[in-house]
């Protein structure tokens, strides 16, 4: 008997060993090291394109973008529900400050680096303008993963929960700047869209969020379904990708509008908790069959300062943030270095930076995919080595 390998059965059999391999990561990352994240990522760098090539092409292409939007808009709205209204009246005001200053120290040092290193005005404009952007599914993922809930992993969710926000915002307002210096026209134009944004995604999810508050526990008295929730928070993610919106901000905009109305909040957010590891282990290993180790060499030394210049703006802005704010010593010390994660929203900046300077293209996206490999890969390892610290200093 011929046995022929379909598309859908290579497909079939893609998700299948995808998963399988979720379940070994999972179990491997209690005995290692490094956590599952980034033995997710490893795989996919092993079994996808950048190495034996077992994953089909099309699979990761199609795919990968579809399971984006949906892991982000679940991490962003499980972060929503630790910024109810109580939540932000507790230390609403240190994550508010904090998270401001790690994104300006990783936008000023970037910048400060790169123009000293005499690179092109404009391309030093975009870079400071990625440099903020995090990677909230990888940081939230560890976080979870260690099981650890403190005043400390309340910050850095609280944060990285905003940090979307403020990279969008000064994303804009650079790119803005760098067309103005360059002679082009519209730079008006693009910093009013980033803050349309922002505001648009806000928007979406008080829409989505208040009906769903007043639906939850209510048109299924006790616990809600779990298609009741997975839809509306997949809708949320269709709605933003519909309008040109950031999935994860209106996400997290909806889960807080919840936890803060609904008085069986809870419900929704332990039902989507309970299905979003299966999605989780196909985004990360896509994005690791996506990543292009051999950017890594591209990038050369100009992607080597970025990558040092953002992991020392990070600590320096959130360290003296802190200070300011006379935070804790353990926040002090730590939160910066849980915020190292890049990943796919600085690759989306990329993209619409290469549109607005096609003559920079060869520049930016070797330093921006090639940092990517090293944050997506080094950042959870170092985020899960603080939090075990941490606890450990604390026994």
């Amino acid at each position: 008997m011929q046995i022929e390998l379909t598309q859908m059965s290579s497909t079939l059999l893609s998700i299948g060993g995808i998963f399988l391999l979720g379940f070994a990561a999972d179990l491997a990352g209690r005995y290692t090291p490094l956590p599952r994240v980034t033995l997710l990522l490893l795989c996919g760098l092993l079994f996808g394109p950048a190495g034996l090539d077992l994953l089909p092409h099309r699979f990761i292409d199609e795919w990968f973008p579809l399971l984006t939007h949906i892991a982000l808009c679940m991490v962003g709205f499980l972060l929503g529900e630790k910024i109810t209204v109580s939540a932000i009246r507790e230390r609403g005001k240190s994550v508010l400050w904090m998270s401001v200053g790690q994104a300006m120290g990783a936008s000023l040092l970037v910048g400060t680096v790169l123009f000293l290193w005499g690179t092109a005005p404009a391309f030093v404009l975009i870079m400071a303008g990625i440099a903020p952007a995090s990677a909230p599914a990888a940081i939230f993922d560890v976080v979870k993963e260690s099981g650890k809930k403190s005043h400390f992993t309340k910050i850095l969710l609280g944060i990285v929960a905003i940090d979307d926000a403020w990279g969008l915002l000064i994303f804009s307002f650079l790119l803005a700047a760098a067309s103005a210096i360059s002679g082009q026209g519209g730079a008006v134009d693009a910093f009013l869209t980033g803050c349309g944004e922002v505001a648009g995604s806000i928007v979406l999810g008080l829409l989505i969020g208040l009906p769903m508050a007043f639906l939850t526990g209510r048109v299924h008295p006790g616990e809600p379904t779990q298609a009741e929730a997975l839809g509306l928070v997949i809708i949320c993610a269709g709605s933003a990708v519909l309008l040109d919106l950031s999935p994860i901000l209106a996400a997290m905009v909806m889960g807080s509008t919840v936890a803060t109305l609904a008085s069986h909040h809870e419900h929704p957010f332990n039902e989507i908790n309970e299905i979003e590891w299966p999605f989780m282990i196909l985004f990360f290993l896509l994005a690791g069959a996506s990543l292009h180790i051999e950017k890594l060499a591209a990038a050369g030394v100009i992607g080597l300062l970025y990558v040092i210049a953002r992991m020392a703006g990070l600590y320096s802005g959130a360290r003296l943030s802190a200070h300011l704010l006379n935070a804790d010593p353990v926040v002090k010390r730590w939160l910066g270095c849980c915020l190292f994660p890049q990943a796919g929203v600085a690759l989306g900046m990329a993209l619409l930076a290469t549109d607005r300077f096609p003559e920079l293209k060869d520049l930016i996206l070797p330093v921006v995919i090639g940092s990517t490999v090293i944050f997506e890969i080094i950042g959870p390892v170092i985020t899960r080595h603080v939090l075990n610290k941490i606890s450990n200093e604390n026994k």
